[in-house]
């Protein structure tokens, strides 16, 4: 689990050299063969440059907005077209874990991505996925029995360098998911992250079960993440817990 002050940290310590998105819409590409639900071997993000509305269906009332601060990028569930206009069905950053809703396309740049991470909690691995297929399996520490990590369909919200030899490690990814038992966790609101290892943390050994929801990963796996895939390219991607 992520705490408030330090998710405000990293993102403080990354907003001011975020490069600036231009708009872009879908088209006429928002079919099963275009921008749609996320696969195994394909998925879709939609990159915030400013805040965007959300609404409860396309050309619908208004129901929140989202933020470049809450989520760099966005996971992209559904495409419709209405009224000629692209709209996306994304995943928020928001409870529920399962929170949706639909953006105009022309708020966003989107992008496709053939990277997905799969938790799985039992055998407490993370596996990297590039078009469907392996690329790299570590270990991990997930959730305790009382704090466990949540399962289901999450994305990566913003990734981070951090410090290596603190808690959090030399990266933190922040997730779109949050506690199913934790309303609150040190001044934050339950936000759980995969994060590096350091300091305090590397009391917990890779292949436990231990921490208060948040996935940890060795420095060396999690800087190699953010090496392959690209730091500005891991908000949107897909994250499986399961």
């Amino acid at each position: 689990m992520i705490g408030r002050a330090a998710l405000f940290a990293v993102i403080a310590a990354a907003l001011a050299s975020a490069p600036a998105a231009a708009a872009m819409t879908c088209g006429g590409t928002a079919t099963a063969a275009g921008v749609g639900r996320p696969e195994p071997w394909l998925a879709w993000r939609g990159q915030l440059s400013a805040t965007a509305p959300v609404y409860a269906r396309p050309g619908g009332p208004r129901t929140a907005s989202v933020t470049p601060a809450d989520a760099s990028a966005l996971l992209v569930l559904a495409a419709r077209e209405r009224a000629g206009r692209c709209w996306v069905r994304v995943r928020l950053p928001s409870r529920p874990n399962t929170a949706s809703g639909w953006v105009n396309a022309e708020r966003l740049e989107l992008s496709s991505t053939n990277w997905r991470l799969v938790v799985h909690r039992g055998s407490r691995r993370l596996d990297v996925l590039r078009h469907g297929r392996l690329v790299r399996r570590v270990a991990i520490v997930v959730g305790a029995p009382l704090t466990p990590t949540p399962r289901g369909l999450f994305a990566v919200a913003g990734a981070w360098e951090w410090r290596p030899r603190d808690f959090l490690g030399a990266w933190v990814l922040t997730l779109t998911a949050h506690s199913d038992v934790l309303q609150h966790f040190d001044g934050g609101d339950g936000r759980v992250a995969l994060h590096g290892r350091g300091g305090a943390s590397l009391a917990d050994p890779l292949g436990s079960a231990r921490s208060h929801g948040c996935v940890r990963i060795a420095n060396s796996a999690i800087s190699w993440l953010a090496r392959t895939i690209g730091h500005w390219q891991l908000p949107g991607t897909p994250v499986v817990v399961n």
